[in-house]
């Protein structure tokens, strides 16, 4: 392992990839401290300090994947995840209107895909600090500025800044730095509440809150699942694919026999992402404005990230998604149609049947995948019901931060193990290799 270390600073491409992508990370964590104007920090502290005893809800939630920027009302407090929704409803759209879709397809669509993006998340971003904004007038004391009209218009310019700050800086990472920057964004705001999530918990078995016993249960049972998840995300069902003998120009090039990989999972963990995403989004906008409306406040409480509800429709977007984005990127018409137009076969499925036999394939190995995913997301809420485990422990034992946390890893390790092969270099691990994730 030492010897790996040493290898990835000898190689000057790599070295420089990480130190890049470790100092705008540095920069994300710096600006997850920095307060928008305006804002009362010490009477910020002090309420979700008293809130603290009572659960946080959807804002513990919001806090988590934020990195601590949420509570801190900081510059980057919303995050990529306006980002991510404006993802979701634009791939949404490229399904629904096929004009669209032949845009994106066109040469240089993917960047006006890329572009109206942009323009949806700076959308999102506005009404969602909007939101915050009311959300932090019901706070004692928490807005400094006399005046609230510009308050509002300076805070919702600061946190819609911050966010498309991020999404420019993911950008920067993924092509410059190394693995993708808008997953790596997400997963160092998840590690930062690591030491603070372990400090909460051993607080708790000190206090007699939790059984010792039950603690090492559940973190032999974090172990388990994380090894479980590895070999999910890693998993494959290899259809066979046999090409047939072809002359071009003067030469003849023999018969050649591949396979295609399918992965048991091939979303990886955007279906988790965007359910989250679409679920927070309306949740969030119910409890910043419940106090206008009771039916909202209803809405909020209803939808709570720890009741039935949240979870059961968690559940079904996560299955959702896992074949929408798995239909989306895995087209099988068009693997069946490049197949057959480089002469190619799948032993024992006729021609005009290969599209219909991937298809099936495809769809036995989501669902079995979808309900995984599923699985795993519901661990938090058990972890929280069965053991009273700390909202941010369990958050980390499960859930869309579990599967984000390998996911992104692999990802990474992936691309740092390409980098030190293609420098003649040994891999990260002795045996095989590690798979690259499509996050």
């Amino acid at each position: 392992m030492a010897g790996t270390l040493v290898d990835i600073f000898r190689v000057k491409e790599l070295k420089d990839r990480i130190f890049f992508t470790l100092f705008w990370l540095a920069i994300f964590r710096l600006g997850a401290f920095l307060p928008i104007p305006g804002i009362n920090a010490s009477a910020l502290q002090s309420y979700f300090a008293n809130q603290a005893n009572t659960g946080g809800g959807i804002t513990d939630y919001l806090d988590f994947f934020a990195g601590g920027a949420f509570k801190n009302f900081s510059l980057f407090m919303m995050g990529v995840m306006p980002y991510i929704s404006a993802q979701i409803i634009m791939q949404l759209l490229l399904v629904i209107f096929p004009k669209l879709k032949n845009i994106a397809e066109e040469e240089g669509g993917r960047r006006k895909i890329s572009r109206w993006t942009r323009v949806g998340t700076i959308g999102i971003a506005i009404i969602q600090s909007f939101s915050v904004t009311v959300w932090a007038d019901r706070i004692p004391n928490a807005i400094a500025m006399s005046n609230r009209t510009m308050y509002t218009i300076v805070a919702v310019i600061t946190v819609t800044t911050g966010t498309m700050f991020l999404v420019w800086i993911g950008e920067q990472i993924t092509k410059r730095g190394i693995g993708n920057g808008i997953s790596l964004l997400i997963f160092a705001g998840i590690v930062a509440r690591l030491p603070n999530a372990t400090y909460e918990l051993i607080k708790k078995i000190q206090l007699g809150e939790i059984n010792a016993v039950y603690a090492i249960v559940v973190l032999i049972m974090f172990v388990a699942v994380v090894a479980l998840v590895v070999l999910e995300q890693q998993g494959q069902r290899k259809i066979p694919v046999n090409y047939a003998k072809r002359i071009v120009g003067r030469r003849m090039y023999g018969a050649q026999n591949t396979y295609i990989p399918f992965k048991i999972n091939p979303s990886g963990v955007i279906p988790v992402i965007f359910a989250s995403s679409l679920l927070t989004f309306p949740l969030q906008i119910a409890q910043s404005f419940g106090v206008q409306a009771k039916w909202l406040r209803d809405f909020s409480y209803w939808l709570r990230p720890s009741g039935f509800w949240y979870n059961f429709f968690y559940v079904v977007f996560i299955i959702f998604f896992a074949y929408f984005y798995t239909q989306v990127t895995l087209n099988p018409q068009e693997i069946s149609k490049n197949i057959r137009e480089n002469g190619g076969s799948i032993p024992g499925i006729r021609s005009e049947k290969m599209e219909e036999y991937l298809t099936r394939v495809l769809n036995r190995i989501i669902l079995p995948g979808s309900l995984y995913l599923g699985l795993i997301a519901l661990i938090p809420t058990l972890v929280q019901r069965l053991f009273n485990f700390p909202s941010q422990m369990a958050y980390l034992l499960g859930g869309t931060s579990l599967l984000i946390l390998v996911g992104v890893d692999l990802d990474t390790m992936a691309q740092v193990e390409a980098l030190l092969k293609m420098h003649h270099h040994d891999g990260l691990v002795r045996k095989g290799h590690i798979r690259s994730r499509n996050l």
